[in-house]
């Protein structure tokens, strides 16, 4: 199994840099198969996230849409993708940021009972704690 970078599947996603375009598409065909596929870890799951919203201005929908992409392709095996696709829902439904999200779903997989956090937007989720300071 090969792992497959951020920036790869970025220019698969936004479709630009033809020279860099055209490589990874080869790559993604002559290297990646539902038998054999590219490996796609959640740190690059969650940069993809975090590019598209501050570097290409997606919205949430479009961020989330992106992600479920990613996750429906047969040629990547997508680290927990169970967390992630979890992620997701939360984040279409929450107003926490996607990483938040998806650092809920890792934490309660890891068996968290919950996991603090000064962010009052990522607090909305069941899975995290609002720390209170004094």
């Amino acid at each position: 199994m090969i792992g497959i970078d951020t920036n790869v599947l970025l220019r698969l996603l936004v479709r630009e840099h033809d020279g860099q375009l055209k490589a990874a598409e080869r790559f993604i065909d002559t290297h990646c198969s539902s038998d054999d596929p590219g490996y796609v870890s959640r740190i690059v799951i969650a940069e993809i996230a975090w590019v598209l919203k501050d570097v290409y201005d997606y919205d949430r929908s479009q961020i989330a849409g992106a992600i479920r992409g990613i996750l429906n392709v047969s040629q990547f095996e997508i680290d927990s993708a169970d967390e992630v696709h979890a992620a997701v829902t939360d984040f279409e439904k929450f107003p926490a940021g996607f990483t938040d999200c998806l650092i809920a779903r890792t934490n309660a997989s890891a068996g968290c009972d919950y996991t603090v956090t000064f962010d009052r937007k990522a607090a909305k989720l069941d899975t995290f704690e609002l720390l209170k300071s004094s």
